[in-house]
């Protein structure tokens, strides 16, 4: 049973307003296939222009990466003081990008890695598309539902 009154309606963002969103914070998650499998793992990344850019090290990540892979990169952001939150996805290709452009080599060095170091790998995500929604928060009492109205698989 749904409730109109309790689900917020999201607001679709246009292309503009997500790479402003995108720009607002640097943790994101990307998706990529290893192996046959879905996996997700978290990176900081910058934005240039309408691109995309991480560090990384050998390993899974760059393995899964090699080839021009697709991969999807999602951020998001909630703010309980202003009563929003946002989620904004990137599809594209996660390219070996060539740090002596002069740009480049200035969002590499803007980027500063988790751990560090070993992260000699600059990725750059070509985007091919680029969604997102914005989210209006309902008071935290308007979600509670009745045990009748709940699924109870969880609690049985």
């Amino acid at each position: 049973m749904t409730n109109s009154n309790v689900v917020p309606q999201p607001e679709i963002l246009d292309s503009q307003q997500c790479w402003s969103l995108l720009r607002q914070t640097s943790i994101g998650r990307l998706a990529f296939t290893f192996e046959g499998r879905p996996d997700v793992l978290p990176v900081n990344y910058k934005v240039d222009q309408e691109a995309i850019f991480f560090r990384t090290g050998d390993g899974t990540k760059f393995s899964a990466l090699e080839g021009d892979a697709y991969v999807a990169l999602e951020a998001d952001a909630v703010s309980a003081e202003f009563g929003t939150a946002w989620s904004v996805v990137v599809k594209g290709r996660a390219v070996l990008a060539n740090s002596t452009n002069a740009s480049l080599d200035t969002v590499s060095r803007t980027l500063f890695p988790w751990q560090g170091v070993d992260k000699q790998h600059l990725i750059h995500i070509v985007p091919e598309t680029v969604t997102g929604r914005r989210y209006t928060l309902t008071a935290p009492m308007s979600w509670r539902i009745s045990l009748d109205d709940a699924i109870r698989a969880g609690l049985e």
